[in-house]
């Protein structure tokens, strides 16, 4: 798992006021928590571009007066109109520890379907997998090698591994419809076999 490093300085003050001051400077208040105690930071709203606006799923390593934490974003709140980010929350890894994430599908191959004028609809772009840190995949690939008109990949098709997936089994991942132009042209066929 791609790990980003941000660097974050210690809060004095918890409050509405401080925390409108740190949003003027360009900071957002953050809370490391999961560790033996909670940490309240500042953090360089900058620094989380890479972390909040990217599809990818990834670790953060937080730098806090020389002193380094592993962690992943559990929550971040934004502003109801502005959409700018108000407060960010991260979890503390654990390597004996398991997490859920959030983790992107990526699809792998070619569908005979689609190469038949079927339609491929993806349904699910993300995954909920649990497992140790160390264990956490990058990306979960789905191939789609053997979809033909109408086959359907669900969650239970994947293979095993060493992480858990936690969304229902028969939850469809992707699967490959009859478009319009593939139904029209079956339906003049069987016109012409009458």
């Amino acid at each position: 798992m791609k790990t980003i490093a941000i660097s974050g300085s210690p809060r004095e003050n918890v409050g509405k006021r401080d925390a409108k001051e740190l949003r003027y400077e360009g900071k957002v208040p953050a809370v490391l928590y999961g560790g033996k105690t909670q940490q309240h930071l500042a953090v360089v709203i900058a620094d989380l571009r890479d972390v909040i606006y990217t599809p990818d799923a990834n670790f953060v390593e937080i730098d806090v007066n020389g002193t380094k934490t592993k962690a992943i974003v559990k929550d971040t709140q934004f502003h109801p109109l502005t959409d700018i980010l108000m407060h960010i929350d991260f979890l503390q890894l654990f390597d004996d520890k398991e997490i859920v994430m959030e983790i992107p599908v990526k699809l792998a191959g070619t569908s005979p379907g689609v190469k038949m004028g079927g339609k491929l609809i993806q349904k699910l772009r993300k995954l909920r997998v649990k497992s140790l840190p160390a264990d956490m995949p990058q990306e979960v690939k789905v191939s789609i090698e053997k979809l033909e008109v109408g086959g359907i990949f669900r969650v239970r098709d994947l293979q095993k591994a060493k992480y858990a997936i936690t969304n229902i089994p028969e939850d469809t991942i992707v699967s490959v419809t009859m478009s319009r132009a593939l139904k029209q042209a079956e339906t003049e066929a069987a016109k012409g076999k009458k």
